[in-house]
Protein backbone atom coordinates (compact mmCIF):
# COMPACT_ATOMS: atom_id res chain seq x y z
CA UNK A 1 0.00 0.00 0.00
CA UNK A 2 1.46 3.38 -1.01
CA UNK A 3 1.52 6.02 1.97
CA UNK A 4 1.92 9.78 1.50
CA UNK A 5 0.55 12.97 3.34
CA UNK A 6 -0.54 16.58 2.99
CA UNK A 7 -0.49 19.56 5.37
CA UNK A 8 -4.55 20.06 3.92
CA UNK A 9 -6.69 17.55 1.81
CA UNK A 10 -9.42 18.64 0.03
CA UNK A 11 -11.87 16.30 -1.13
CA UNK A 12 -14.10 17.34 -4.14
CA UNK A 13 -12.70 19.52 -6.76
CA UNK A 14 -15.95 21.31 -7.83
CA UNK A 15 -17.16 25.38 -7.14
CA UNK A 16 -15.99 24.72 -3.39
CA UNK A 17 -12.77 22.86 -3.26
CA UNK A 18 -10.98 24.43 -6.14
CA UNK A 19 -11.96 28.03 -4.63
CA UNK A 20 -10.62 27.02 -1.24
CA UNK A 21 -7.74 25.44 -2.53
CA UNK A 22 -6.58 28.67 -4.42
CA UNK A 23 -7.64 30.88 -1.14
CA UNK A 24 -5.18 28.74 1.19
CA UNK A 25 -2.20 28.96 -1.15
CA UNK A 26 -2.78 32.73 -1.49
CA UNK A 27 -2.86 32.51 2.53
CA UNK A 28 0.53 31.17 1.86
CA UNK A 29 -0.64 27.57 2.62
CA UNK A 30 2.58 25.21 1.36
CA UNK A 31 1.08 21.43 0.83
CA UNK A 32 -2.64 21.41 -0.65
CA UNK A 33 -3.84 18.72 -2.34
CA UNK A 34 -7.21 18.31 -4.19
CA UNK A 35 -8.88 14.62 -4.78
CA UNK A 36 -11.40 14.33 -7.34
CA UNK A 37 -11.79 11.48 -9.90
CA UNK A 38 -13.07 13.77 -12.93
CA UNK A 39 -11.32 15.41 -15.53
CA UNK A 40 -14.26 17.56 -16.18
CA UNK A 41 -15.13 20.69 -14.27
CA UNK A 42 -18.60 21.64 -14.75
CA UNK A 43 -20.72 24.81 -13.81
CA UNK A 44 -23.69 23.81 -12.41
CA UNK A 45 -25.85 26.82 -12.69
CA UNK A 46 -25.64 26.93 -16.74
CA UNK A 47 -27.45 23.44 -16.60
CA UNK A 48 -30.88 25.18 -16.23
CA UNK A 49 -30.22 27.03 -19.13
CA UNK A 50 -29.49 23.71 -21.26
CA UNK A 51 -32.52 22.90 -20.30
CA UNK A 52 -34.46 25.78 -21.65
CA UNK A 53 -32.18 25.65 -24.64
CA UNK A 54 -30.69 29.42 -23.59
CA UNK A 55 -26.89 27.27 -23.43
CA UNK A 56 -25.01 24.51 -24.71
CA UNK A 57 -23.11 21.78 -22.46
CA UNK A 58 -20.17 22.63 -24.15
CA UNK A 59 -20.49 25.99 -21.91
CA UNK A 60 -20.89 24.10 -19.12
CA UNK A 61 -17.29 22.33 -19.20
CA UNK A 62 -13.60 23.13 -18.56
CA UNK A 63 -10.92 20.40 -18.57
CA UNK A 64 -10.02 20.00 -14.21
CA UNK A 65 -6.71 20.26 -15.47
CA UNK A 66 -6.72 23.64 -16.10
CA UNK A 67 -8.45 24.75 -13.01
CA UNK A 68 -6.33 22.57 -10.19
CA UNK A 69 -4.78 25.86 -8.96
CA UNK A 70 -0.41 26.68 -9.35
CA UNK A 71 1.08 24.57 -5.95
CA UNK A 72 -1.68 22.41 -5.61
CA UNK A 73 -1.42 18.69 -5.89
CA UNK A 74 -4.30 16.84 -7.85
CA UNK A 75 -5.16 13.12 -7.58
CA UNK A 76 -7.34 11.73 -9.29
CA UNK A 77 -8.19 8.51 -7.52
CA UNK A 78 -11.71 8.59 -5.37
CA UNK A 79 -12.48 8.45 -1.86
CA UNK A 80 -13.30 4.45 -0.25
CA UNK A 81 -12.97 5.65 3.13
CA UNK A 82 -11.78 7.99 6.04
CA UNK A 83 -10.26 7.31 9.33
CA UNK A 84 -10.77 10.38 11.29
CA UNK A 85 -9.41 9.18 14.91
CA UNK A 86 -6.08 8.19 12.74
CA UNK A 87 -6.02 11.16 10.33
CA UNK A 88 -6.11 9.44 7.30
CA UNK A 89 -8.19 8.00 4.11
CA UNK A 90 -8.14 5.80 2.03
CA UNK A 91 -8.58 5.70 -2.25
CA UNK A 92 -9.92 3.19 -4.66
CA UNK A 93 -7.01 2.31 -5.29
CA UNK A 94 -5.39 1.47 -2.09
CA UNK A 95 -3.41 5.07 -1.83
CA UNK A 96 -3.60 5.67 2.39
CA UNK A 97 -2.92 10.01 2.59
CA UNK A 98 -2.56 11.23 5.86
CA UNK A 99 -3.90 14.47 6.41
CA UNK A 100 -3.43 17.83 8.69
CA UNK A 101 -6.29 18.73 8.19
CA UNK A 102 -9.10 17.80 6.00
CA UNK A 103 -11.90 19.44 4.16
CA UNK A 104 -14.79 17.40 2.67
CA UNK A 105 -16.27 19.53 0.14
CA UNK A 106 -17.51 16.23 -2.62
CA UNK A 107 -20.91 17.42 -3.43
CA UNK A 108 -23.87 15.47 -3.35
CA UNK A 109 -25.61 13.21 -6.00
CA UNK A 110 -29.04 12.57 -6.81
CA UNK A 111 -30.71 9.52 -4.49
CA UNK A 112 -32.50 7.66 -6.83
CA UNK A 113 -33.37 5.33 -4.12
CA UNK A 114 -35.77 7.79 -2.34
CA UNK A 115 -37.88 8.01 -4.68
CA UNK A 116 -38.91 4.25 -5.74
CA UNK A 117 -39.18 4.74 -9.88
CA UNK A 118 -37.40 8.49 -10.03
CA UNK A 119 -34.25 6.04 -11.88
CA UNK A 120 -36.57 4.47 -14.76
CA UNK A 121 -38.36 7.84 -14.89
CA UNK A 122 -35.83 9.25 -16.49
CA UNK A 123 -34.22 6.96 -18.46
CA UNK A 124 -37.64 6.50 -20.35
CA UNK A 125 -38.64 9.20 -22.79
CA UNK A 126 -41.15 11.22 -21.01
CA UNK A 127 -38.80 12.33 -18.21
CA UNK A 128 -35.58 14.66 -16.88
CA UNK A 129 -33.56 16.62 -14.48
CA UNK A 130 -31.18 19.53 -15.03
CA UNK A 131 -29.78 18.49 -12.09
CA UNK A 132 -27.56 15.80 -14.35
CA UNK A 133 -25.47 17.37 -17.24
CA UNK A 134 -26.38 14.33 -19.42
CA UNK A 135 -29.86 14.72 -18.96
CA UNK A 136 -29.88 18.71 -19.22
CA UNK A 137 -30.27 18.56 -22.85
CA UNK A 138 -32.80 16.12 -22.84
CA UNK A 139 -34.93 18.46 -20.66
CA UNK A 140 -35.04 20.88 -23.53
CA UNK A 141 -36.23 18.53 -26.20
CA UNK A 142 -39.30 17.21 -23.98
CA UNK A 143 -39.89 21.22 -23.57
CA UNK A 144 -39.95 21.94 -27.05
CA UNK A 145 -41.36 18.82 -28.51
CA UNK A 146 -44.54 19.40 -26.30
CA UNK A 147 -47.26 20.48 -27.62
CA UNK A 148 -50.43 19.13 -26.04
CA UNK A 149 -50.92 17.49 -22.67
CA UNK A 150 -49.80 17.35 -18.45
CA UNK A 151 -46.72 18.82 -17.84
CA UNK A 152 -45.23 18.06 -14.29
CA UNK A 153 -42.40 19.93 -12.65
CA UNK A 154 -41.65 18.65 -8.94
CA UNK A 155 -40.01 21.00 -6.04
CA UNK A 156 -39.44 18.84 -3.26
CA UNK A 157 -38.63 20.07 0.76
CA UNK A 158 -35.75 18.19 1.27
CA UNK A 159 -31.85 18.05 0.53
CA UNK A 160 -31.05 19.30 -3.09
CA UNK A 161 -28.54 22.10 -4.28
CA UNK A 162 -30.09 25.19 -4.44
CA UNK A 163 -33.99 24.14 -4.37
CA UNK A 164 -35.16 27.38 -5.22
CA UNK A 165 -33.58 26.51 -8.95
CA UNK A 166 -36.55 23.95 -9.26
CA UNK A 167 -38.57 26.25 -10.83
CA UNK A 168 -36.45 27.58 -13.56
CA UNK A 169 -36.67 25.01 -15.65
CA UNK A 170 -40.72 25.34 -15.05
CA UNK A 171 -40.79 29.03 -15.62
CA UNK A 172 -38.51 28.81 -18.93
CA UNK A 173 -40.47 26.07 -20.13
CA UNK A 174 -44.33 27.83 -19.70
CA UNK A 175 -42.35 31.00 -20.94
CA UNK A 176 -41.18 29.07 -24.79
CA UNK A 177 -44.99 27.72 -24.67
CA UNK A 178 -46.09 30.91 -24.64
CA UNK A 179 -44.01 32.35 -27.44
CA UNK A 180 -44.79 29.45 -29.44
CA UNK A 181 -48.48 29.49 -28.63
CA UNK A 182 -48.87 26.18 -27.47
CA UNK A 183 -49.55 27.23 -23.80
CA UNK A 184 -53.02 27.61 -23.16
CA UNK A 185 -53.15 23.28 -24.71
CA UNK A 186 -50.60 22.34 -22.06
CA UNK A 187 -51.50 21.54 -18.30
CA UNK A 188 -48.69 22.79 -16.53
CA UNK A 189 -48.61 21.11 -13.01
CA UNK A 190 -46.18 22.36 -10.39
CA UNK A 191 -45.96 19.40 -7.53
CA UNK A 192 -44.45 21.90 -4.46
CA UNK A 193 -44.12 20.01 -1.17
CA UNK A 194 -43.73 22.66 1.36
CA UNK A 195 -46.66 24.52 2.51
CA UNK A 196 -46.06 27.88 0.40
CA UNK A 197 -44.03 27.83 -3.08
CA UNK A 198 -40.87 29.54 -1.23
CA UNK A 199 -41.04 30.10 2.43
CA UNK A 200 -40.18 33.91 2.36
CA UNK A 201 -43.44 35.72 1.91
CA UNK A 202 -41.88 38.47 -0.22
CA UNK A 203 -40.82 35.98 -2.70
CA UNK A 204 -43.61 33.79 -2.49
CA UNK A 205 -45.91 36.94 -3.79
CA UNK A 206 -43.77 37.29 -6.75
CA UNK A 207 -43.70 33.69 -7.99
CA UNK A 208 -47.13 33.29 -7.11
CA UNK A 209 -47.71 35.98 -9.55
CA UNK A 210 -45.43 34.41 -12.07
CA UNK A 211 -47.60 31.04 -12.01
CA UNK A 212 -50.95 33.00 -12.62
CA UNK A 213 -49.75 34.73 -15.79
CA UNK A 214 -48.81 31.39 -16.92
CA UNK A 215 -52.02 29.29 -15.31
CA UNK A 216 -49.91 26.85 -13.66
CA UNK A 217 -51.92 24.77 -11.05
CA UNK A 218 -49.44 24.72 -7.84
CA UNK A 219 -50.22 21.89 -5.76
CA UNK A 220 -48.73 22.71 -1.96
CA UNK A 221 -48.28 20.29 0.36
CA UNK A 222 -48.02 17.58 -1.75
CA UNK A 223 -45.18 14.93 -2.32
CA UNK A 224 -44.28 12.24 -5.01
CA UNK A 225 -44.79 8.48 -3.64
CA UNK A 226 -43.33 6.59 -6.42
CA UNK A 227 -43.20 6.79 -10.05
CA UNK A 228 -44.73 4.34 -12.50
CA UNK A 229 -42.51 5.14 -15.56
CA UNK A 230 -44.12 2.56 -17.74
CA UNK A 231 -47.47 4.24 -17.74
CA UNK A 232 -46.36 7.72 -16.86
CA UNK A 233 -48.32 8.35 -13.78
CA UNK A 234 -47.13 10.02 -10.61
CA UNK A 235 -48.36 7.96 -7.18
CA UNK A 236 -48.43 11.50 -5.10
CA UNK A 237 -49.99 12.37 -1.57
CA UNK A 238 -53.07 13.91 -3.47
CA UNK A 239 -53.73 10.82 -5.78
CA UNK A 240 -52.71 9.32 -8.82
CA UNK A 241 -51.08 12.06 -11.70
CA UNK A 242 -50.58 11.24 -15.62
CA UNK A 243 -47.87 13.57 -17.08
CA UNK A 244 -46.75 13.90 -20.40
CA UNK A 245 -43.45 15.63 -19.49
CA UNK A 246 -41.80 15.19 -16.10
CA UNK A 247 -39.22 17.45 -15.11
CA UNK A 248 -38.03 15.83 -11.35
CA UNK A 249 -35.96 17.19 -8.82
CA UNK A 250 -34.39 14.54 -6.88
CA UNK A 251 -33.60 14.47 -3.17
CA UNK A 252 -29.55 14.19 -2.74
CA UNK A 253 -26.88 12.80 -0.80
CA UNK A 254 -23.75 12.82 0.26
CA UNK A 255 -21.19 9.74 -0.67
CA UNK A 256 -21.61 6.77 1.30
CA UNK A 257 -17.99 7.03 3.21
CA UNK A 258 -19.05 10.00 5.14
CA UNK A 259 -21.81 8.07 7.22
CA UNK A 260 -19.33 5.29 7.42
CA UNK A 261 -16.72 7.32 8.73
CA UNK A 262 -19.10 8.37 11.61
CA UNK A 263 -18.71 12.01 10.25
CA UNK A 264 -22.71 12.45 9.74
CA UNK A 265 -25.12 12.66 12.47
CA UNK A 266 -26.16 8.90 11.83
CA UNK A 267 -29.78 10.26 10.70
CA UNK A 268 -28.68 11.57 7.47
CA UNK A 269 -25.93 11.60 4.53
CA UNK A 270 -24.52 14.88 5.13
CA UNK A 271 -21.23 15.64 7.18
CA UNK A 272 -21.90 17.22 10.53
CA UNK A 273 -20.05 20.48 11.21
CA UNK A 274 -20.86 23.27 13.41
CA UNK A 275 -23.25 25.39 11.77
CA UNK A 276 -21.18 29.02 12.14
CA UNK A 277 -17.72 27.26 11.61
CA UNK A 278 -18.18 24.56 9.58
CA UNK A 279 -15.73 22.59 11.94
CA UNK A 280 -16.93 18.97 12.84
CA UNK A 281 -17.60 18.89 16.47
CA UNK A 282 -15.89 16.09 17.35
CA UNK A 283 -13.02 15.43 15.16
CA UNK A 284 -11.33 19.05 15.11
CA UNK A 285 -9.43 18.55 11.92
CA UNK A 286 -11.95 18.07 9.76
CA UNK A 287 -14.46 20.73 7.87
CA UNK A 288 -17.39 20.48 5.75
CA UNK A 289 -18.76 22.90 2.87
CA UNK A 290 -21.48 23.05 0.34
CA UNK A 291 -23.70 20.35 -0.79
CA UNK A 292 -22.18 17.67 1.49
CA UNK A 293 -22.34 19.28 4.44
CA UNK A 294 -25.43 20.02 7.07
CA UNK A 295 -24.86 23.85 7.77
CA UNK A 296 -28.85 23.85 8.57
CA UNK A 297 -29.47 26.69 5.99
CA UNK A 298 -29.77 26.30 1.67
CA UNK A 299 -27.09 24.80 -0.30
CA UNK A 300 -25.99 27.16 -3.38
CA UNK A 301 -23.19 28.69 -5.17
CA UNK A 302 -23.82 31.57 -3.83
CA UNK A 303 -23.48 30.11 0.14
CA UNK A 304 -19.75 29.19 -0.52
CA UNK A 305 -18.66 32.37 -1.78
CA UNK A 306 -19.31 33.18 2.37
CA UNK A 307 -18.16 29.50 3.57
CA UNK A 308 -15.17 29.17 1.81
CA UNK A 309 -13.40 32.12 3.30
CA UNK A 310 -14.22 30.95 6.96
CA UNK A 311 -12.95 27.53 6.08
CA UNK A 312 -9.87 29.12 4.96
CA UNK A 313 -9.19 31.10 7.72
CA UNK A 314 -10.08 28.66 10.46
CA UNK A 315 -7.93 25.82 9.95
CA UNK A 316 -4.69 28.26 10.30
CA UNK A 317 -6.68 29.99 13.09
CA UNK A 318 -7.67 26.45 14.91
CA UNK A 319 -3.98 25.70 14.70
CA UNK A 320 -2.90 28.81 16.49
CA UNK A 321 -5.58 28.78 18.90
CA UNK A 322 -7.47 31.96 17.39
CA UNK A 323 -11.19 32.84 17.41
CA UNK A 324 -12.92 31.46 14.78
CA UNK A 325 -14.79 33.17 11.70
CA UNK A 326 -18.44 31.83 11.38
CA UNK A 327 -21.02 31.62 8.20
CA UNK A 328 -23.93 33.76 9.15
CA UNK A 329 -26.16 31.05 7.06
CA UNK A 330 -26.22 33.35 3.55
CA UNK A 331 -27.64 31.93 0.77
CA UNK A 332 -28.82 32.57 -2.77
CA UNK A 333 -31.38 31.44 -5.22
CA UNK A 334 -31.73 32.74 -8.70
CA UNK A 335 -35.23 32.28 -10.00
CA UNK A 336 -36.31 33.21 -13.53
CA UNK A 337 -39.84 33.95 -14.31
CA UNK A 338 -39.44 34.54 -18.00
CA UNK A 339 -37.09 33.72 -20.49
CA UNK A 340 -36.05 37.56 -20.23
CA UNK A 341 -36.42 38.12 -16.04
CA UNK A 342 -34.66 36.98 -13.17
CA UNK A 343 -35.35 37.51 -9.42
CA UNK A 344 -32.23 37.22 -6.54
CA UNK A 345 -33.81 35.35 -3.39
CA UNK A 346 -31.09 36.26 -0.75
CA UNK A 347 -31.81 35.28 2.50
CA UNK A 348 -30.13 33.88 5.70
CA UNK A 349 -30.90 30.39 7.55
CA UNK A 350 -34.18 31.80 9.45
CA UNK A 351 -35.36 32.28 5.79
CA UNK A 352 -35.16 36.14 6.50
CA UNK A 353 -33.91 38.31 3.26
CA UNK A 354 -30.14 39.57 3.25
CA UNK A 355 -29.24 40.96 0.39
CA UNK A 356 -25.75 40.92 -0.22
CA UNK A 357 -25.58 44.42 -1.90
CA UNK A 358 -28.45 46.21 0.44
CA UNK A 359 -30.49 46.14 -2.57
CA UNK A 360 -33.79 44.64 -1.85
CA UNK A 361 -35.33 44.98 -5.13
CA UNK A 362 -32.98 42.12 -7.20
CA UNK A 363 -35.87 40.35 -5.01
CA UNK A 364 -37.84 41.63 -8.29
CA UNK A 365 -37.67 40.34 -11.54
CA UNK A 366 -35.96 41.89 -14.12
CA UNK A 367 -33.62 41.87 -17.59
CA UNK A 368 -30.62 42.50 -16.02
CA UNK A 369 -30.55 40.04 -13.33
CA UNK A 370 -31.17 37.02 -15.90
CA UNK A 371 -28.51 38.96 -18.20
CA UNK A 372 -26.38 38.87 -15.24
CA UNK A 373 -26.98 34.94 -14.17
CA UNK A 374 -26.78 34.09 -17.75
CA UNK A 375 -23.96 35.38 -19.31
CA UNK A 376 -21.79 37.80 -16.44
CA UNK A 377 -21.58 35.07 -13.52
CA UNK A 378 -20.58 31.77 -15.53
CA UNK A 379 -17.42 34.51 -16.50
CA UNK A 380 -16.61 35.54 -13.17
CA UNK A 381 -17.21 31.73 -12.29
CA UNK A 382 -14.03 30.84 -14.28
CA UNK A 383 -12.18 33.38 -13.78
CA UNK A 384 -12.59 34.98 -10.19
CA UNK A 385 -14.34 32.57 -7.58
CA UNK A 386 -12.44 29.34 -8.66
CA UNK A 387 -8.79 30.94 -9.15
CA UNK A 388 -9.83 32.61 -5.31
CA UNK A 389 -10.00 36.11 -6.26
CA UNK A 390 -13.47 36.39 -5.71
Amino acid sequence: MQEISHDVVIVGAGNAGTALAAQLLRLGARDVALLDPSRTHVYQPLLSYVGAGMATTAQTRRPRSALVPDGCTWHTQAVASVDPDAGHLTTTDGTRIAYGDLVLCPGARPDWDALPGSRDAMDEAHGSTNYLPELAPKTWELIRGLRSGTAVFTVPDRPVPCGGVAYKPLFLACDHWRRTGVLDRIEVVALVESPTMFGIPQIDRRLERAVQRYGVQVRTGTSVRAIRAEDQTLETTAGELHYDLLHLTPEHRAPEWIAAAGLSDGTGSFVTVDERTLQHPRHRRVWGLGDAADTHSSKSGGALRKQVPVVAYNIAAARMGQPLHEYDGYSVAPITTSRSHLLLAEFDRDGGLQPMFGLRDLARPRPWTLAFDRYLQPQLYWHGILPGRL
